[in-house]
């Protein structure tokens, strides 16, 4: 087999850069392994195209690259996803039987957080540390995904909100994010999600850079009464997400796109999930 070679394109002024090509699939050199790694440090959000790979191999890829995948969350609890793979996420808007979802399904309406600003599996501990998206089906209309930098939203910070965010502990559970839009869970689900709490401001082991930890998922902050502290995260979401830190991808199949939920936040785009069909399935690293 030919030695594979790989260089990074930044696409984006503060972060996110596209992969030369390379079949990721295939991938077990230990240094290129690295390098992507390395590179996760550096932009935080790594495009690659034109993968294609099976749920066995993405999750195996998953896997070699950074260690134990987290099983399936909340949505799956709501209702079972197709890959039939604790370790991947269904992310479409198709049932099992392969039909686009009615208005009505309950599914649907819980996927639908995924279009608040968020990232994955604050509301655990571990939490998630990178997440691996690859597009199966898209849509012929625009049904992107936009990513913030949490670090460049941080360092943009004055220094009086630094060192009034400094120590300051959050706490995230998907109850709030699900109120949030009016999707009720029951009793029996609520009892199953305990939530966790995690610091709002934390360093990137890999690359040394302070970055905000936010989520749609994050409730209030210890030891604030709750309206101050909501709107507080509000505020913060609001810096956060300005345009200049945002990087809005427009999907391709076999497009593979990798990114540390410790660094940023991300929201899927509004579109007419009701006609166009959109398949995508994500592998979730744990931060440990």
């Amino acid at each position: 087999m030919p030695t594979m070679t790989l260089t990074f394109r930044r696409i984006h002024p503060h972060f996110v850069a596209e992969a030369s090509a390379i079949d990721l699939h295939q991938l077990h050199d230990r240094p290129i392994l690295n390098q992507i790694r390395a590179g996760m440090d550096e932009y935080a959000v790594l495009v690659f195209h034109d993968q294609s790979f099976s749920n066995d191999e993405q999750l195996a890829f998953a896997q070699r690259f950074d260690g134990s995948t987290r099983k399936a969350g909340v949505s799956a609890m709501i209702g079972k996803g197709r890959s039939g793979y604790e370790g991947l996420s269904d992310i479409s808007n198709v049932n099992a039987k392969g039909e686009i979802w009615s208005s009505e399904d309950r599914k649907r309406m819980s996927r639908m957080t995924n279009r608040l600003w968020h990232t994955d599996q604050s509301y655990e501990k571990p939490n998630g540390r990178y997440s691996m998206l690859l597009a199966k089906t898209v849509p012929p209309v625009s049904a992107d995904t936009e990513y913030a930098d949490m670090r460049a939203a941080y360092d943009a910070l004055d220094d009086e909100t630094r060192v009034r965010l400094e120590g300051l502990q959050v706490v995230h559970n998907p109850v709030h994010t699900r109120s949030i839009l009016g999707v009720e869970l029951s009793a029996n689900e609520k009892a199953q999600i305990k939530g966790a709490v995690h610091p709002l401001i934390r360093t990137i082991p890999g690359s040394g850079r302070r970055s905000l930890y936010l989520a749609s998922h994050a409730s209030h902050i210890v030891g604030w009464p709750i309206p101050e502290g909501r709107m507080m995260l509000m505020d913060l979401t609001e810096h956060a997400t300005q345009r200049q830190f945002v990087y809005q991808h427009a999907w391709k199949v076999g497009d593979f796109v990798i990114w540390d939920n410790r660094a940023t936040m991300h929201r899927g785009r509004a579109y007419d999930d009701m006609k166009y069909r959109r398949e995508l399935v994500r592998a979730t690293t744990l931060d440990v």
